[in-house]
C-alpha cells in the first residue's frame, strides 16, 4: 500500500493480524518483507492484542518458512523463527500451498482494511506514527456488529482475548547479524544498494548488525563506522504534482475538495487556498512554474524567496501580497505542543 511522508509518496507493507471467533483485526505498517520487519511486526502485533495467541496460521511467506508442505513431507520453519516461536510459546499451523481458502479470515480482513483505511493513501510523519493512526482506527471500528453473530465485534473480542498467552517479561531480541565486503569506493552492499561507509578502506570485510529500520557497520576493532537507517527507509517517490497542478489551473475551485488537497505542505497549503479564485488561478500557475526545477519540498522550505522570484514577485504582484504574512500564518498552524 502507499502513504504520504513530507510531500512525497512511501511504500508500505502492512502486516496484518485477524481473530477468526471475534473477527477483531490488527495491522502493522512495515518498510520492507524481510525476517526483521516480519518479526518486529509480529511483536507489535502481540503488544496490540495484549497477549500472545496459542496457535499462528501463517502463509508460506519465506521468513518463516524455508520448505513448504509436499505430499511426503512437513513443513520445515527458519531457524529464526523458530527460535521466536519458543520464545513467545505459540504454535505454528503453516497453510498448504495455493490454499488461499485455509486463511480466508485474514484474506478478507486485507480488503477490508484496504477499502477502509487506504481508499487514499494516509499522511504519516514517521512508520511509527502510521502504526498508531491504525491502531486506534481498528479500535473504533470494533464498535460494529459481527458480520454474522449480531454480537459487536468488541464484546466478542473482550471473551476471546482472555484466552492469549501472558506476553514474556523480556522481549525477543530482533536483529540480523552479516559480513559486508568493502569495494575500493569505501562501499558495501546493504538492501542491494552500495553504500559509503566512512573509513572503511582500512577493512576489507566489517560487520554489519540490522535490525528493521536500522543499520550498524561495526570495524573488527570493535568501531561503529556507521550508524544509520537502512536504505529503503530513505526510499521516496514523488507525487505527480505538476499534472495535478495542471487540472487545479483549469478548474481552481476544485482545489479545496481534491484528495491531494491535504497532501500540500504547509506554506503551498496556505498560499493556495485563497477565496478569490481569479487570484488562486494565478498563484497556481505560480507554483506550477516553480516545480519545473523544484520539489514540492524545496518550495515549501524557501517559500518566500522561490515564490518572490516568480511572476507573482512585487513589481508583477497587482494585488499586493504581503509574503511575510504567509511565514508567520503556517508557523503557528504548523507548530505542535
Amino acid at each position: 500500500m502507499e502513504a504520504v511522508q513530507d510531500g512525497e509518496l512511501v511504500d508500505i507493507r502492512l502486516l496484518i493480524m485477524s481473530y477468526p471467533n471475534s473477527n477483531a483485526g490488527f495491522a502493522v505498517p512495515l518498510p520492507a518483507e524481510n525476517q526483521e520487519c516480519f518479526l518486529h511486526g509480529l511483536q507489535l502485533l502481540f503488544k496490540q492484542a495484549g497477549g500472545v495467541p496459542m496457535k499462528l496460521r501463517i502463509d508460506n511467506l519465506s521468513p518463516a518458512v524455508k520448505k513448504v508442505r509436499t505430499k511426503t513431507e512437513e513443513v520445515q520453519l527458519t531457524d529464526e523463527f523458530m527460535a521466536f516461536q519458543n520464545h513467545y510459546g505459540f504454535e505454528v499451523q503453516a497453510c498448504n500451498p495455493r490454499s488461499g481458502h485455509e486463511k480466508g479470515n485474514v484474506e478478507n480482513k486485507v480488503g477490508y482494511i484496504r477499502y477502509n483505511f487506504f481508499n487514499k493513501a494516509p499522511i504519516m510523519t514517521s512508520f511509527e506514527d502510521l502504526t498508531v493512526q491504525l491502531e486506534k482506527q481498528l479500535i473504533e471500528d470494533r464498535n460494529r456488529l459481527h458480520y454474522e453473530k449480531n454480537v459487536l465485534i468488541n464484546e466478542l473480542w473482550e471473551d476471546e482475548k482472555k484466552y492469549l498467552l501472558q506476553l514474556p517479561k523480556v522481549e525477543y531480541p530482533v536483529f540480523k547479524e552479516e559480513m559486508g565486503k568493502v569495494n575500493k569506493y569505501n562501499e558495501i552492499k546493504l538492501d542491494q544498494v552500495l553504500v559509503h561507509v566512512p573509513r572503511a578502506s582500512n577493512y576489507s570485510l566489517l560487520h554489519v548488525q540490522l535490525t528493521w529500520n536500522s543499520v550498524k557497520v561495526i570495524s573488527p576493532d570493535g568501531e561503529i563506522l556507521l550508524d544509520d537507517y537502512r536504505p529503503y527507509m530513505k526510499k521516496r517517490k514523488a507525487l505527480p504534482w505538476i499534472s495535478i497542478f495542471k487540472t487545479w489551473i483549469n478548474k481552481p475551485r476544485s482545489v479545496a475538495y481534491s484528495r491531494y488537497k491535504e497532501y500540500l505542505p504547509g506554506r503551498v497549503k496556505s498560499y493556495l487556498l485563497v477565496e478569490h479564485l481569479v487570484i488562486r488561478r494565478e498563484r497556481l500557475k505560480a507554483v506550477a512554474s516553480l516545480l519545473v526545477t523544484h520539489d514540492m519540498k524545496r518550495i515549501n522550505e524557501e517559500f518566500y524567496e522561490l515564490i518572490a522570484e516568480e511572476r507573482l514577485g512585487k513589481e508583477e504582484n497587482p494585488f499586493e501580497i504581503n509574503w511575510s504574512d504567509y511565514d508567520s500564518l503556517t508557523a503557528s498552524k504548523e507548530v505542535t505542543p
